[in-house]
This record gives C-alpha cells, structure tokens and sequence, in this order.
C-alpha cells in the first residue's frame, strides 16, 4: 500500500512515536533525580572521607567525589541558570549535549533524506564526488514522488551524447559589449568566502583546486590574501561595503589600491556586493581579537583595531551611482568584467537598476543572484529565516526583468544558494542562470561534517578556524584534489543530465522542462506557474498590466520610487 502526497510513512510516525516515548520517561526519570545527586556526593564524600582514616586508599576517590560535591552545592546556590539551580551537577549534562546536538541528530536522529540543512544523501554525494568513488544509490529513491513541492526535470526519448571532459568543455563567457577581457567560465564555480571566515589551509585548498580544474574561485569581501595568491587559481574579487583590499584610511573607496591589485593577471572579475542570502542588508563588525596580521594585510587595515562593515555604499547611493561605479571599476581593471552580486529584497529596487542602465548606458556585464537560503555566513537567525527572496523566484524575477528591459544579452546570470547536486544547478540553469556558484558544496570537499560551528573558531576539521591546532587536520594538497574531483564529478553529473534530456550545454535549459507537485496534488510546467516576459515588452509597453505598472513607477534616480503601486508585487514571477 502506497503513501498519499503529504502522508508520513509508517516507519516514520512509529520512530517519532517512540522518540516521544523515550523522551517522557527520560523527563520523569530526571525530574525524580532533582537535587538528589548533589547530596549524593556530599554523602560520599563524607563517607570516603571517614573510610580515608583507616585506608589512604579512599583518597582516591575523593578526588572524584568533593569536586563534584563542590560543583553541585556551587550550581544550588548560583543565579544565573535555572537548570543548575534545580538540577545541581545534572543540568551540566544537559549543557553539554546541547553543546553536541548537532552532531547527535546527524548520526543518530535523522533519516537520509530529512537532515537540515543538508540531509545525509546529500552529504553522502558530495563526498563520494570529492573522493573520486562512486556516487550511484541502488534500490531507488526514498523521497515520496507524491509530496506537495517535489519537482522533476523531463528527460528525452531521443537523449544526445555525453559532452566528454565536461569540467573543461562546458563552458561560458562572460563580458558584455564594455568589456575589453572577458572571461570563459566554468558553469560551476567556487562561492565567496572570506579569509577569515575560511582557514589559511581552507582557502589554499579550494585555490589550488580551482587551479587544477580550471574554474573560477571567488575572494568573498574580506580582501585577496597571501593563500589566495599562493597556487595562482583564477580569482573573482569581490567588493564590499567595507571595501578591503581597495580602501582608503577613512574607510572609503581608494581608486588607486584598487587599480593596483586589480590588474593583476590573477583577478579575472570584479563583484560588487550589495547583499548576500545569508544576512542581505546586514552589516558587519570584525572584533580588534580578530584582526590578525594575516587578515589586517588582506584587508589593509591596521592589526589589533576592530573593523566595521557599514550596511551600505558609501561610493554610490542611487542606481545611477552604481552603474556609474561599474563603469568606474572597469576602466580601473584594464576592461576586465564587473558586475554585482545581491539578494533580492524588494523588486522595484532592480527595475530602478536597469532603467539606471538604460540611462547610463553602463551595462553590468553579470549579475549574480543569491538566494536567502544561503549560509556559509554566520547571521541572526531572524536574517537567515525571514529575510530575501529564496534563490528560485528571485532568478525568475531578474531574468524576467532583463529580458523585458531588452537588456538579457548584454549579460550573463549567476546563481548561488544551497546548491551541491546537478540537478539543483539544472533547476537553477532552466529558470534563467548562466552558470552557478557553491560555497558549501566545497566546504564539504575540503572536509567539512557541518557541526554549524562556523562562527566560533573551532571548528573540528579546520575548515573555518584560525586554530593552527585545528587547521592541522586539513592537509592542503590532499583536500585541493578533492576540490578539484567535486568540481568535474559534479560538472560530469550535469552534464548526463543534459544529454538524456536531448540537449547539448546548459543554455538550451528552460523552464518548460520542469515539472512540479503543488498543494492539491496538481502536476504543472513551471513556465505554467510563472509569468515569463517578452523581449523589450517592458520598453515597449505590452507587458503584463503588473509588471508595466512597476516599470513605469520607477525611475534610475532612487532605488524605491516616491509612490508605490498597492495592487501587488511589480514584476512578481507567480500568475
């Protein structure tokens, strides 16, 4: 007997109802301990105590017992946790599985498709990919075909041949008409992390690996360090608020730094951040503790002295501003592309950009799109759940901006965002991207067993600590070859993908060959769900009466027009 859509397997509602079980006769069983324990010990040691009298043998375990008798009558009496209060000596027990909650429910909780963020299958294919070993599952799929949400992409009756050597061959090139040095791409690339949040051995690895495999490896905005420029992998500079690597004393924007390192041969793009999915429009602060020599020479800044990343640009503050940077920080790099990167927050602030670069006549040569899913960036949990659009509606909405702007072939797309497998990166290529970015997908290759310690400097592989005592475990020649092998194996997987679905490269991906499950069972394309514009109807007046509505609302000279339409969303990608 099958399962209905939306219905939880029976294995499933019988480990959930013996967890519960388990769970209340743990909670009683501790709620009778209480503050037992503590005179417990007391007693014991007391007792040993005596029986020391006639034996020094008993010592021995008064160094187990007054310890945690002191403990306990330390934790009765103190006021700052509740738990000790009540549960003197016990309670810690209780802090220290929290400690390793993570770790617990991966190994010993969760199923192999039910983990968060990234679920055991999952994992389990990114190191199969990075190690070089066979990635295939026998006995079929264990996710249930029938739930509301799953999505599947149309294979061919005719499939075309496998493109051979698909890590080298499956390629792009970004560079708009402006651009004197376009760059040929891989389609898949490394995501921006910062030296800082990344270990020196971290950002070798992944460098070197990018060096190997050819493909691009993303700087994030804390600065080009000396480990990025080690094995000479290509590099995109990303720019930030906090403009390191290219600041001036004040702060600011130094035209001149940023010329210096920008023609480096190393450098092939330059990225501007407006936002990132993990906190879109969340500044940042680098506490002084922090501020190494290594990170103080990446981001040329003093060492020992805390650094602010403001919210916003000082170098621009309306569209025009932005565009006009573009055009700025192109001619500085010797005509190399420039382009931006952002989470999409309201939709009228992009149409406000394109009619900038109407205007201007400054066209990015790429936008990169980056969905609130994101993570590699420790943020409030408040940023991380309730803020930006999701990675696929917002790749709808810019593609569909551009293409009834008139604007689609002066530039390419990128996506980042959660994406570790091939057919996450097809989805993402079908609704519009040119070519992907994946930041936790070579974490995992380097090491990584998210224990979701980013933040804290211990992390237990060395992958995002500056612990020299941590970081020894990640061996940089080993894990760079494992970059590299997660790269071409995943690039391999798209590109079987595509050929059974009839295609010859990722560009002849379109939303018509996805099919999805929607509340109430209903099975739709998704060029169905979504409004897809025409080319040039925006300019010429014919879009939809939505979409035309929020074109002609807003103007390059403010990123949010004066009056905003109250029917609904401009440009939203749902009919």
């Amino acid at each position: 007997m099958g399962t209905t859509a939306g219905a939880k397997p029976v294995s499933m509602q019988l480990r959930y109802s013996v967890r519960a079980s388990l769970t209340k006769s743990g909670n009683r069983l501790i709620q009778k301990i209480g503050s037992k324990l503590l005179w417990l010990m007391v007693l014991l040691a007391l007792v040993t105590a005596a029986l020391a009298l006639i034996s020094p043998w008993y010592l021995l375990a008064e160094l187990l017992f007054v310890p945690l008798a002191l403990l306990g009558l330390w934790d009765l009496n103190q006021k700052h946790h509740s738990i000790l209060r009540n549960f003197p000596i016990l309670g810690h027990f209780r802090f220290a599985l929290e400690d390793i909650g993570p770790e617990l429910h991966q190994y010993l909780v969760e199923d192999n498709t039910d983990g968060k963020p990234f679920d055991r299958d999952t994992r389990s294919l990114m190191y199969r990919r990075a190690k070089g070993v066979a990635d295939e599952k026998p006995f079929g799929t264990e996710k249930n075909v029938y739930d509301p949400e799953y999505a599947w992409m149309a294979h061919s009756i005719a499939p075309h041949p496998v493109v051979e050597n698909a890590g080298q061959n499956m390629r792009i090139t970004i560079g708009g008409p402006d651009c004197t040095q376009p760059y040929s791409s891989s389609i898949l690339n490394i995501s921006a992390m910062s030296f800082g949040a990344l270990g020196s051995a971290a950002v070798q690895a992944m460098n070197l690996g990018a060096k190997k495999g050819g493909f691009a490896h993303d700087t994030g905005e804390g600065g080009i360090s000396r480990y990025h420029r080690e094995h000479g992998g290509d590099l995109i500079w990303q720019i930030g608020t906090g403009y390191f690597g290219c600041r001036n004393e004040q702060g600011g924007f130094d035209p001149d730094q940023f010329a210096a390192q920008a023609t480096n041969p190393q450098i092939k793009m330059i990225e501007i951040k407006l936002s990132q999915g993990a906190k879109p429009g969340h500044g940042g602060i680098l506490p002084a503790a922090k501020v190494t020599e290594e990170i103080a020479e990446a981001r040329q800044v003093p060492v020992g002295k805390t650094v602010f990343s403001p919210t916003y640009h000082q170098a621009f503050s309306d569209p025009r501003g932005l565009c006009a940077f573009i055009g700025q920080l192109r001619e500085l790099s010797g005509g190399k592309p420039v382009g931006f990167k952002l989470c999409v927050g309201h939709p009228l602030e992009l149409v406000a950009i394109a009619h900038a670069i109407i205007d201007t006549g400054i066209c990015p040569d790429f936008i990169v799109v980056d969905g609130g899913e994101g993570g590699t960036g420790a943020a409030p949990l408040e940023f991380s759940d309730s803020m930006g659009f999701p990675l696929q509606p917002a790749l709808v909405l810019v593609h569909n901006l551009m293409v009834g702007a008139g604007l689609r072939d002066k530039m390419k797309i990128g996506a980042s965002g959660k994406m570790v497998t091939a057919s996450a990166i097809a989805s993402s290529m079908a609704l519009g991207a040119d070519w992907c970015n994946s930041a936790r997908g070579f974490m995992f290759a380097v090491g990584c067993i998210q224990s979701q310690k980013c933040q804290t400097n211990t992390c237990p592989v060395g992958v995002t600590t500056q612990n020299p005592k941590l970081q020894r475990a990640l061996v940089v020649p080993d894990k760079a070859t494992r970059v590299h092998q997660f790269h071409d194996n995943t690039v391999g997987a798209l590109a079987e993908m595509i050929a059974a679905m009839g295609l010859d490269h990722t560009s002849q991906l379109d939303p018509s060959m996805i099919f999805k499950r929607f509340a109430g069972g209903q099975i739709e394309n998704i060029s169905h769900h979504y409004q897809l514009l025409s080319a040039n109807c925006l300019i010429d007046g014919t879009a939809p009466e939505l979409a035309q509505l929020g074109w002609d609302v807003s103007t390059s000279d403010n990123f949010m027009p004066p009056g905003l339409p109250q029917s609904g969303v401009p440009l939203t990608p749902a009919q």
